[in-house]
């Protein structure tokens, strides 16, 4: 019993230190860039020194990697709690696609300086970025498959539908980043108009509740 006590006492040491290395470092690169930012500056600002910090990162990529990862984790959090919310799958497709978005420019624009690197670095950030992707497909493709059951949306392929909702989101995430995505719209403006887009595109029946009025 001691023993799994003092097991589980270093494992979380070990967790808590790398965690205070990965968000130093993040600080760092959102100040001064990545390109500006040293392993040794790293060390010297977490306190933990040299030998601490290459023994769980053996270059400074690999530590800006854990940072992408982290911010990944964050956004992937957010998007699962709008997953298990009690609302219609038309209304949470729609949070799903707007949280994604809000969540990726806070992302890059809360982390300053790192701005620059996220988007000079996109293939650095696209091998990171995989396991987040195939997570966020597969919440598509259950939100799909509950729409389709319950008569909201018609569709033939659930998972072709998944991959390209997934891709043309991953898409608009620069432009909208950048502002350039509906100039001058609020989010919650540009709701109604993103949902006809995207409700023609799943065969929503937009006039179930009127058909059932009729025959009432």
């Amino acid at each position: 019993m001691e023993h799994t006590r003092n097991t589980y006492h270093i494992i979380m040491s070990i967790s808590k230190t790398r965690q205070k290395l990965v968000d130093v470092a993040r600080q760092l690169f959102a100040r001064n860039g990545l390109e500006n930012t040293t392993m040794n500056d790293i060390a010297q600002a977490s306190g933990k020194g040299r030998r601490t910090l290459y023994t769980y990162f053996s270059s400074k990529e690999d530590i800006y990697y854990a940072v992408i990862e982290g911010e990944l984790e964050r956004l992937s959090d957010k998007l699962d709690e709008v997953a298990a919310r009690n609302v219609r799958p038309q209304d949470k497709i729609i949070e799903l696609i707007y949280t994604h978005l809000s969540m990726i420019k806070e992302t890059v624009v809360r982390n300053g300086n790192l701005r620059a690197a996220f988007f000079r670095n996109i293939w650095m950030v696209e091998k990171v970025r995989k396991h987040f992707d195939e997570d966020e497909i597969e919440l598509f493709r259950k939100v799909y498959t509950d729409g389709k059951r319950e008569g909201e949306f018609d569709i033939d392929n659930v998972e072709l539908v998944a991959d390209i909702t997934h891709y043309c989101i991953k898409g608009l995430e620069v432009p909208y980043i950048c502002g350039r995505l509906g100039h001058g719209i609020t989010p919650e403006a540009s709701k109604p108009l993103v949902a006809k887009v995207v409700y023609g595109a799943l065969g929503k029946n937009t006039n179930k509740n009127s058909d059932s009025a009729r025959q009432d």
